[in-house]
């Protein structure tokens, strides 16, 4: 027997109407009939804001206004279509049989699309976290669990010492010379090289006079911090902020990091970098501000997209989970 699917609202004049249809139906095209109330949840209420009624049998969908003929015409298609996939389609069957019960995998999913966001904020507020503690720790004297964490950390982030935040020292950051901020300790000065060695910097943690590094660049720190922050936002709002187009998202995101990054990397080539090309570096709030925008910008393009698939699937498994519902308390 083919089920038909009634999303209504009690005090529709049209809803009350294809329920009559639908028993002078009855004895043309038995079916079984679930009736789901549209108030009744407030995922439904959102789908169906601007429908008074709408009927699914099978793969075919009716909008109202619904006649006699174009529900008679639906039940009759969707009986043949039965008949014939039962007889030839066993994945039908199997399809048929899932869709009479709930299964784990049903109600995790239904829980992951609702909750999916406080995962996000967790996420992220860990990852952005976790590398604070690291120099923490370092104050601390626990230096096995510190140095844990900056291995963690070091696949993930190059951890230059010179584009890096300090904490507990005589500065926030130590930049290259070449940066040009004035009335600061240079890192060519603090490690009494004329030029910054790479892998010197990457290895340099610090020590109780100069502080110790994050374990996450500064430019890390702006990106996932801004991912953070638009996540508690995106929350906060009810997770109606719309998407931005996608164009925004280049030319404000992707354009001032892209470009602030990649002038830098002349810089770090030495006698490799071509004569012509202009020598730079970054500083901290440059590279904070360009960070900032880049994860802000992505997240405000990433979230709301994502929402709009959760939000679908939430809304096809809260209408399984009432059509199972009802059909287990019908006669």
């Amino acid at each position: 027997m083919i089920t038909v699917t009634l999303y209504h609202r009690s005090s529709d004049e049209d809803s009350q109407q294809v329920l009559a249809y639908l028993e002078e139906l009855q004895h043309l095209v038995p079916h079984r009939l679930v009736q789901i109330d549209i108030e009744s949840d407030p995922l439904l209420r959102e789908a169906f804001a601007h429908q008074a009624a709408l009927v699914e049998v099978g793969p075919y969908r009716l909008r109202s206004p619904i006649t006699k003929t174009d529900l008679q015409v639906a039940l009759g298609a969707a009986r043949d279509r039965a008949r014939h996939l039962d007889a030839t389609d066993p994945a039908y069957k199997e399809r048929v049989e899932r869709g009479k019960k709930i299964s784990g995998a049903d109600r995790f999913t239904y829980w992951f699309s609702t909750y999916y966001i406080a995962l996000f904020n967790l996420l992220a507020f860990l990852y952005v976290g976790l590398p604070f503690f690291a120099p923490l720790m370092m104050k601390a004297d626990l230096q096995a669990p510190a140095r844990v964490i900056y291995t963690i950390y070091s696949p993930l982030c190059h951890q230059l010492a010179f584009r890096s935040w300090f904490i507990f020292g005589e500065q926030p950051y130590y930049p290259r010379a070449l940066a040009q901020i004035p009335g600061v300790l240079t890192y060519e000065e603090l490690a009494g090289r004329e030029q910054a060695d790479l892998l010197d910097a990457r290895s340099f943690i610090g020590n109780p006079r100069l502080g110790y590094k994050v374990a996450l660049c500064q430019r890390d720190v702006a990106i996932y911090g801004a991912i953070f922050l638009f996540g508690i936002i995106f929350w906060i709002s009810g997770r109606r902020i719309k998407i931005i187009p996608w164009y925004f998202w280049l030319v404000l995101g992707l354009g001032p990091i892209g470009l602030d990054g990649a002038s830098q990397l002349p810089s770090l080539m030495g006698s490799l970098a071509p004569a012509w090309f202009p020598i730079r570096e970054s500083t901290p709030l440059l590279r904070s501000i360009t960070g900032g925008m880049f994860g802000w910008m992505t997240a405000w393009y990433v979230y709301p997209l994502i929402e709009e698939s959760m939000k679908e699937t939430r809304q096809m498994i809260a209408r399984k989970m009432a059509i199972v519902d009802q059909a287990r308390n019908s006669p």
